[in-house]
């Protein structure tokens, strides 16, 4: 049987090799010219793959044998890249390949949650798990300014004492309870898969990009959300702000300056006094930075249709690089309806769980841009299987990321892999330590930040640094 050229894949490590065949062709596929052809060990399901081996390759085989390099990390790279070439035909469900049973042996055997204190609106909260081979994976779980997340004890006994590469097993038995709509229990879930993602990463001693198909770009453009740091909730305010922002470098930010709107059904004289405040903070964002830096608003869901539309009409001067969830995305017709109704880039889906969440939007075309949070749509697999959907619909991905500098480590390791990739979120002027918090420091330069070399998601905590914040 020739196999098809998409997702042919050889490769020879020692004496061993492995071959990708599809799901479907797996029961009929014959080890020609091997005196053992008939015998299977089915390693892994990955997306509709199953990995056979051991395959002594013959002469009958269609393809010729390609010649790769045997060292561990080359073979991994080269594995992972083509479970992801299949990734828009078959949605995956796992995307390593495990290389021996040593790996497997290496079990989850414990878990810190680890909560910084960072200003009046914000804490961080960490999860390191620990596995049986000593090496140490982050996650991050961080809710406004909760300091503890019990429900992570829940998830983290679904790990305990299991394989660190069954990240799969893992998603398969908690999904039921962390796409059950309660945002708290999908950012345990999707913390502690961040976490099992970095440990193999560091165990295989590949970079998390690596797994994930390998990486597109060396740096990330990243903007600058200046909208907790910002106190003075005036037009001066967040002018102040916006000038310091670019004065760091950045290109491009984001602030909400519709914070604290009224109900709707509140008087027409409330309403339209916060709807000027709002459009006058944005005027004055624009006045303060220029034309050449990139301005977008996040409404946070405070509008209906009909005033979505009114403030987008009202801030086309400014020429907003784009107008985030003026609804809520779940409101997949009236996002629609917004978008086919102004000239801004809509932006959407923060706290959406999953693919299926995102998929209305993507299928629909109520938004330009989806941002998925690495710690509550489902962690880093899932946010891949999100962004394979939207790029699928011509729908690019910003990952949403008002977070602490694990979450940015994870977004910008899984951005990196990312073709319909657009721009990554920072949280901007919140503490000046905040980039000694993690080894090697977290660094931006001009607006980026380049894309770490090192294994998994490329950082670890700096203990001294983190005992002087502990929440």
């Amino acid at each position: 049987m020739e196999i098809p050229e998409r997702v042919f894949l050889e490769a020879i490590q020692s004496a061993m090799a492995v071959v990708f065949v599809p799901f479907q062709d797996a029961p009929t596929f014959q080890k020609a010219g091997h005196p053992q052809a008939n015998e299977r060990i089915d390693l892994n399901c990955c997306g509709g793959f199953k990995i056979i081996y051991p395959f002594i390759p013959g002469p009958t085989i269609s393809r010729t044998m390609a010649s790769i390099s045997s060292t561990r990390r080359h073979f991994l790279t080269q594995c992972c890249s083509a479970l992801l070439a299949g990734v828009a035909i078959n949605p995956l469900a796992a995307v390593f390949a495990q290389t021996s049973r040593s790996d497997r042996a290496i079990t989850i055997t414990g878990m810190e949650v680890l909560a910084v204190d960072v200003t009046e609106r914000t804490n961080w909260i960490f999860v390191r798990l620990t596995a049986s081979n000593g090496v140490t994976g982050l996650g991050e779980a961080s809710l406004g300014r909760r300091s503890e997340l019990n429900e992570l004890n829940e998830f983290f006994r679904m790990v305990d004492g299991e394989s660190a590469f069954d990240i799969n097993q893992y998603r398969s038995r908690a999904w039921s309870r962390a796409s059950s709509g309660n945002r708290v229990l999908a950012t345990a879930f999707s913390s502690i898969e961040q976490a099992l993602w970095d440990i193999v990463g560091k165990t295989l001693q590949v970079p998390l990009y690596q797994l994930f198909g390998g990486k597109l770009r060396d740096t990330l453009p990243v903007y600058a959300n200046i909208n907790r740091a910002t106190s003075n909730r005036t037009p001066a305010g967040f002018a102040e702000n916006a000038r310091l922002a670019v004065a760091d470098g950045f290109r491009a930010l984001k602030a909400a300056p519709f914070d604290g709107f009224p109900a709707l059904t509140a008087s027409a004289h409330e309403i339209d006094a916060a709807r000027q405040l709002g459009v006058d903070c944005v005027f004055a964002m624009r006045d303060a930075v220029g034309d050449d830096v990139a301005i977008k608003i996040d409404a946070h869901s405070f509008f209906d249709v009909d005033l979505s539309i009114e403030v987008a009409r009202e801030l086309q001067p400014v020429n907003l690089s784009w107008y985030e969830e003026p609804v809520a995305p779940s409101q997949t017709e009236n996002t629609r309806l917004i978008h086919d109704a102004v000239t801004q880039t809509m932006a959407g889906g923060e706290f959406l769980f999953g693919v299926d969440g995102f998929a209305p939007l993507c299928q629909n075309h109520a938004v330009d841009i989806i941002m998925p949070d690495v710690k509550h749509c489902g962690g880093l697999l899932e946010a891949l299987r999100i962004s394979t959907i939207a790029e699928a619909n011509g729908v690019l991905v910003s990952p949403h990321n008002p977070s602490g500098p694990v979450s940015t480590a994870a977004s910008a390791a899984l951005c990196a892999a990312l073709p319909n990739f657009d721009i990554l979120e920072f949280q901007w002027g919140e503490q000046v330590w905040r980039g000694t918090l993690v080894n090697p420091r977290e660094l931006f330069e001009d607006g980026s930040i380049t894309v770490s070399e090192l294994p998994g998601i490329g950082i670890n905590l700096d203990a001294e640094v983190l005992m002087d914040h502990r929440a």
